[in-house]
């Protein structure tokens, strides 16, 4: 057991390397925030592509464009989609994304899932809106730790160089003659992270050519941006150059307008769905640098203005001997385009597969193309690999690459080629290679579609993110109208992780895993289950990837496609990550352990426990025999008591003597690819000395992202979930306390209908609890007497900020647990959020706090008679206290539900 509880918390050390947290939430962020899995694309999910002829023509289209453009912001739902969409889809210029951060510190409106979970969910989001609007995307290593006042607060959690850096590399590796900076780098961007951006993008502008300050060898080769602009729309008087996104494109039948508010809308768990307007729709650009061009910024015409990007500069640097050859492979492109007919792109097979050919060997007269920064593996940091003494110069390799890639894609589009590679189920086992057997491996059917014309060799197939159990060759044709399936057998080795969580994260500041020159969706491409098929088409070689999936109809919902995952081969899971007890009380608990098998045979496991001190359990190891790819329940009970602090329950499965020791949190949403979150198998305890209200009964209506219910129960307070549709029928005289959660009434347009019930309720002689709500709840007419909110809201974001009671001997301070300094200790993120900046006088304020150098702030804890009864405002950060088992948050959610009004029970 000794063993189990090192390898335990060395796992979790690796995880989450925490600083200046409590150690129950230094508990509940090593296990619940595991590592993220991410697996391949879902071809399924984030919005629809375009296909066939539409698709084609869209690539002939951009064969031969040279141009490029990197976008930068902070967060995730910060990029300018319109923008985006307008370069990628209507001038077909490789147009990417960098967002500082993966939007880990956000909120959350269709979930539980905050913290890197939430930024797993929201990079997913980012790659669905790309697969849309035609973007690539890239990050930095920034941790987004919540809302920050100004880039001062900012700097303090990321290093600035590191976070530059990477800023650098992405430049260097991307290789722009453009730079936008969605944001100004001043105060009036509103948030400290979109401040730093906006500064940040604009150093890489300057600096990226620096090789003395951003060494080669670490950074990459260096790169000259050309112009350098930030977006205006804050401020069109301000623009030098606007652009139409509402250009409507007829081979697409919309507007890029249209497809950027379709990919802005993938942003779910944010909100931000967007209406798909028709009509002219303006995007403004500002310039503020430039070492070409036009003097006069308000002449130009094009964020082009002044750069080449034909082909006429670049082909003075191919060797003489090749320049006709790319001179003929772009003309029979451009000619290609005119001769297009989309009923039949039959004869654009061979012109293309020559054109092919042709670039191919341009570019292999260039010799070794740019040294490239690869991280190496983990542990090991990003450095440029060497190369020999030739290497093409890297605008020039840029273009023909990226030409190579539109021309190979648009043949196996035009000879009507589709693959697919599926699996019998979802999950791969890991297995040590010395005990992989013939049992343990997975059938992988890799199917070749013919619909076109002309006859098809499949030279070979391959899979990346699994070992192959034999690695066959061979190869077969596929004649037109008919399909070529080839088997493999494959074996996981190790599980498919997020490449950015493989060396944890220091504190809430940054991510410890380097970044190199791959986009995001190459990153991940390498970690996932991919099949790779190799065909030739009109004599010429081109390779086709595609995700694994497993497929199944699904009644409501259609074809549904879930990329496969390797996974351990036993999973151990607990219902909770972390949970409130009460400290020095007698303690009987029941803990629920799944234990879950990915093998397609039987497997035997001992699952065994190692329990706190203070605590027995009723056992300490159950064995089961779960069958193929089964699961089983395992109940154990606690009993004891638990002093005050953090503790923690450890749990290992062992089969075969090797003892598993994580667990698997899937998530899935429609919109974005399925996920799988790892933790290790333990459990955190908060053991809280809290005094408990007598006769309490709550009833709770649930908002977003809200642990209210569950740290109710956990303290052992009767509590009862109301649905807003049932509260006409409901018989709410029977609780002390109704408490809304967390942004529930903008989640649910019922409880806005029903809120006069709970008012009526108040009235009557309850306690109503309304926890904070949108930027502007006045939008919502709930509250008894006004509120106005500021925009943006206040807030104070410091969670060390002192805050002062200013009715120290109210009960809801007092009762029947007394609030004091220590109570305020520990807390994560930030104090209290969207608090209101106008109160009416009828409402009393109980506490006063504010960051630093701003005025204090009374709007985080409101209290008003009503009727009979008492309604309570309550902005403070519950909602990302409670998970995290911070003790203060724990007495005074029990204060806000204990503390009974003056007429007591409410009569309904």
């Amino acid at each position: 057991m000794k063993t189990m509880t090192r390898q335990l918390m060395q796992s979790g050390a690796r995880l989450m390397r925490t600083k200046g947290v409590t150690s129950a939430a230094a508990i509940a962020a090593a296990f619940v925030l595991g590592t993220p899995v991410m697996s391949a694309r879902a071809q399924s999910n984030g919005g629809t592509p375009e296909r066939g002829a539409a698709r084609l023509g869209s690539t002939l289209a951009g064969i031969g464009t040279t141009g490029r453009v990197l976008t930068v912001a902070a967060h995730p739902d910060d990029e300018d989609t319109p923008v985006i969409a307008w370069l990628a889809r209507a001038r077909h210029v490789e147009t990417a994304y960098l967002s500082l951060t993966r939007g880990d510190g956000g909120q959350n409106l269709i979930g539980n899932e905050l913290g890197e979970p939430l930024g797993a969910i929201r990079t997913q989001e980012l790659l669905a809106a790309r697969r849309i609007d035609g973007g690539r995307q890239f990050f930095t290593r920034a941790y987004d730790f919540g809302f920050s006042k100004n880039a001062e607060e900012t700097y303090l959690h990321w290093p600035k160089d590191s976070i530059l850096g990477d800023v650098v590399r992405v430049v260097r590796a991307y290789r722009p003659q453009v730079m936008v900076a969605f944001f100004s780098g001043t105060p009036r961007d509103g948030h400290g992270h979109h401040q730093v951006s906006g500064l940040l993008a604009r150093e890489a502008y300057d600096f990226a050519a620096d090789t003395v300050r951003f060494p080669v060898k670490d950074f990459g080769l260096p790169w000259t941006p050309q112009k350098f602009y930030r977006s205006a729309r804050q401020a069109p008087d301000s623009a030098t150059l606007r652009v139409n996104t509402g250009e409507f494109d007829a081979l697409l039948g919309r507007s890029y307008y249209e497809i950027a508010a379709e990919s802005r809308s993938q942003h779910k768990s944010q909100g931000f769905g967007v209406l798909q307007r028709k009509g002219v729709m303006w995007a403004y650009l500002s310039r503020e640098a430039s070492r070409v061009g036009p003097d006069d910024a308000r002449s130009e015409r094009s964020l082009f203005d002044g750069v080449d990007t034909t082909w006429a500069p670049l082909r003075a640097k191919v060797p003489a001997a090749v320049a006709p050859v790319l001179d003929s492979a772009l003309a029979s492109i451009a000619a290609l385009r005119r001769a297009y007919v989309a009923s039949d792109p039959s004869p654009l097979v061979a012109p293309l597969a020559d054109a092919l050919k042709q670039l191919r060997a341009v570019r292999n007269a260039l010799g070794s193309g740019p040294a490239l920064l690869i991280g190496e593996g983990i542990g090991r940091a990003a450095q440029v690999r060497a190369r020999p003494a030739q290497q093409a110069d890297p605008a020039l390799w840029d273009a023909l690459s990226l030409t190579i890639d539109r021309t190979s894609d648009a043949l196996v589009e035009a000879a009507g080629i589709a693959v697919e590679a599926a699996a019998p189920q979802g999950t791969f086992p890991v297995r040590e290679a010395e005990k992989t057997n013939v049992n343990d491996s997975i059938p992988v059917t890799i199917s070749v579609f013919n619909r076109g014309r002309e006859p098809v060799r499949v030279a070979g197939g391959s899979i990346s993110g699994l070992g192959l159990r034999e690695n066959e060759r061979g190869s077969l044709d596929v004649a037109p109208d008919s399909t070529g399936v080839m088997q493999r057998y494959a074996v996981a080795f190790t599980p498919n992780s997020a490449w950015w969580r493989q060396q944890g994260r220091l504190g809430n500041d940054w991510f410890l895993m380097p970044i190199d020159a791959r986009d995001e969706v190459q990153q991940e491409a390498r970690m996932s289950t991919m099949a790779e098929v190799s065909l030739n088409i009109a004599g010429v070689s081109v390779s086709v990837t595609t995700p694994i999936v497993y497929r199944y109809a699904d009644p409501i919902k259609g074809d549904q496609q879930v990329p496969v995952a390797a996974v351990p081969g036993i999973t151990v899971n607990l219902a909770s990550a972390l949970e409130y007890i009460r400290a020095g009380v007698p303690v009987d608990r029941v803990v629920n352990v799944r234990v879950q098998s990915s093998y397609p045979h039987e497997a035997t496991v001992r699952v065994r426990l190692e329990v706190p001190k203070g605590l027995v359990a009723d056992s300490i190891q159950r064995i089961r025999t779960l069958s193929a790819q089964g699961g089983e329940l395992v109940s154990f009970r606690l009993r004891g008591v638990l002093p005050e602090g953090g503790h923690q329950l450890l749990v290992a499965a062992f089969h075969e003597n090797v003892p598993a020791m994580r667990g698997v949190y899937p998530i899935s949403y429609d919109h974005i690819t399925p996920m799988r979150l790892y933790g290790t198998s333990a459990m955190g305890f908060s053991a809280v000395s809290v005094k408990l209200p007598p006769r309490a009964r709550v009833g709770y209506v649930a908002g977003v992202a809200d642990g209210g219910i569950d740290a109710l129960r956990q303290l052992d307070i009767t509590v009862e979930k109301l649905e807003p549709a049932m509260l006409s029928s409901t018989d709410l005289s029977r609780f002390s306390t109704i408490v809304v959660g967390p942004r529930a009434y903008e989640a649910s347009e019922e409880l806005v209908k029903q809120n006069p019930r709970l008012l009526e309720y108040a009235n009557r002689g309850g306690t109503l609890v309304v926890q904070y709500g949108a930027q502007d709840m006045s939008r919502f007419p709930v509250t008894p007497y006004p509120l106005q909110w500021t925009r943006p809201a206040a807030r104070v974001t410091m969670e060390q900020a002192p805050v002062t009671a200013l009715q120290p001997t109210h009960p809801l301070l007092t009762s029947p647990n007394r609030i004091v300094e220590s109570d305020w200790a520990g807390w994560v993120q930030e104090r209290a959020t969207y608090m209101p900046s106008t109160i009416d006088r009828r409402y009393t304020p109980l506490l006063s706090m504010n960051d630093p150098g701003e005025p204090a702030n009374n709007g985080a804890l409101l209290v008003t008679p009503v009727g009979k009864g008492r309604y309570v405002y309550v902005t403070l950060a519950l909602f990302r206290q409670l998970p995290m088992g911070v003790p203060g948050a724990a007495r005074i959610l029990t204060n806000l539900v204990g503390a009974s009004p003056p007429a007591g029970t409410p009569k309904m």
